[in-house]
């Protein structure tokens, strides 16, 4: 008859059994021995290699940092060189010594106002 207790019966109990079926279908003798011991011989030479690597990269990094920190400084340095000439050339200059020239009321009479930009002359329709 049909018992629902059977173990055999259970999804669990027969992972087991196939579990233990290819454990005994594992290669046996010197042979086998030699390929596990020679695959864990691998795998931890490589585990080391890896982590050599990884030190020397770290390393290599941490000595490169004062190098490249300087060559950053460095160069906000001349953007900030560049940026401070762009803002403060002539204009600033010139407008400068407008102001003065004009509140202290010693303008010479030839000098025009002038009001820097770029400007394009166009022809005019209406006039031609």
């Amino acid at each position: 008859m049909f018992d629902r207790n059977d173990p055999r019966r259970n999804a669990a109990w027969q992972a087991a059994q196939q579990w233990r079926a290819r454990a005994n279908q594992a290669p046996r003798g010197p042979l086998g021995g030699l390929k596990l011991i020679l695959t864990w011989l691998l795998f931890g030479l490589l585990l080391i290699v890896g982590t050599v690597l990884g030190l020397f990269f770290l390393l290599l990094g941490w000595a490169m940092l004062p190098f490249v920190r300087y060559r950053m400084k460095k160069r906000l340095e001349q953007i900030r060189a560049e940026q401070a000439k762009d803002a403060g050339g002539s204009h600033h200059y010139s407008e400068t010594r407008y102001r003065e020239a004009h509140y202290r009321g010693d303008r010479r009479p030839g000098e025009h106002e002038l009001l820097e930009g770029d400007y394009e002359v166009r022809d005019d329709e209406r006039n031609g």
